[in-house]
């Protein structure tokens, strides 16, 4: 039996609108099928078929989290321009689809207007450091208003960020010489308290110098009065008396002296008298000087005892 030749043709027609009318859509996107241009439903990933001719897709939304990145340029509560460089991470909700699809025609757009909105508003109320102090602020601001204002539209704010903060190259200029004459004046604090505690622990250290000095020299000077002491008994037990022992340690002294200075060939000698009396007239002078002054000091002690009982 002869196959129809019309009935090839409708079987054919059939396939090609059977193929026609089946579609696929990926994971994590969603297709807007309209019927003769009125929404009839929003087909998920998997494989679907529609009405040849009668249906067809709208269009495709994407439900992954998106990203845009909006440089935004204005100015400081101290007339400072600074660019700021916004990234604001959002995505369709999926029981929303129908709303993002249809209300709202570009939805960056929208965004970057709002994000404009939101900084130029902000910023202005602060001085360019606080911008950067509160840089998460600025954020939590922009997320909120984005909050508020998308979800009419089927978007979800995942996450808003200040990426960056760039004022204009004087000014970051003039604040790397603010910093670097600020930590020029730390270094010089710091070097004047090392060097304050170096003459502080260098005086320290001559005091204790002079103290120690003092002490050898006391301590010298009272092991030669010993001596003395001692030189002046061992005399009298052989029938020297004081007066003439002491004249006799004053004479060997004087030569111990003088020979000690003519050991040096750079030293200037001054020859004393040295006539048998000579310790004798010595010892006799130093005494009556030591007299002299014993009684000046008197006078001088009475006379500001005298000032003080006027002056009472």
């Amino acid at each position: 039996m002869p196959i129809n030749p019309i009935f090839i043709i409708l079987i054919f027609l059939v396939l090609i609108l059977l193929f026609n009318g089946l579609f696929t859509v990926r994971q994590t996107t969603a297709a807007i099928i309209q019927r003769l241009g009125k929404f009839q439903t929003v087909a998920q990933s998997g494989l679907h078929f529609k009405i040849p001719v009668l249906d067809q897709i709208a269009g495709r939304i994407s439900l992954k989290i998106q990203q845009l990145d909006v440089p935004v340029e204005t100015k400081t509560k101290d007339d400072v321009f600074v660019r700021l460089k916004v990234s604001v991470q959002f995505r369709v909700l999926p029981e929303l689809i129908y709303d993002a699809f249809y209300k709202l025609e570009n939805p960056h757009e929208q965004i970057t207007a709002y994000i404009f909105d939101v900084v130029r508003a902000e910023v202005p109320k602060m001085v360019l450091d606080d911008v950067f102090v509160r840089k998460d602020d600025i954020a939590s601001a922009i997320s909120n208003e984005l909050q508020e204002a998308m979800n009419d539209y089927g978007y979800k704010i995942v996450r808003a960020l200040v990426t960056d903060i760039d004022p204009d190259q004087a000014v970051k200029d003039a604040m790397n010489r603010i910093n670097a004459s600020e930590r020029k004046k730390m270094a010089a604090e710091y070097e004047g308290e090392a060097e304050k505690i170096r003459i502080v622990a260098k005086a320290k250290a001559e005091a204790e110098s002079k103290r120690l000095q003092g002490q050898g020299i006391a301590d010298q000077r009272r092991e030669i009065a010993k001596g003395l002491e001692d030189s002046v008994e061992a005399l009298n037990k052989v029938g020297i008396n004081s007066q003439e022992a002491s004249a006799l340690i004053v004479v060997t002294q004087h030569y111990d002296t003088l020979q000690s200075m003519g050991e040096n060939a750079n030293s200037n000698l001054i020859m004393l008298p040295n006539s048998p009396t000579a310790g004798a007239d010595m010892l006799t002078n130093m005494v009556a000087s030591f007299a002299a002054s014993a009684k000046l000091g008197e006078k001088h002690n009475n006379g500001s005892a005298a000032k003080q009982l006027n002056g009472k």
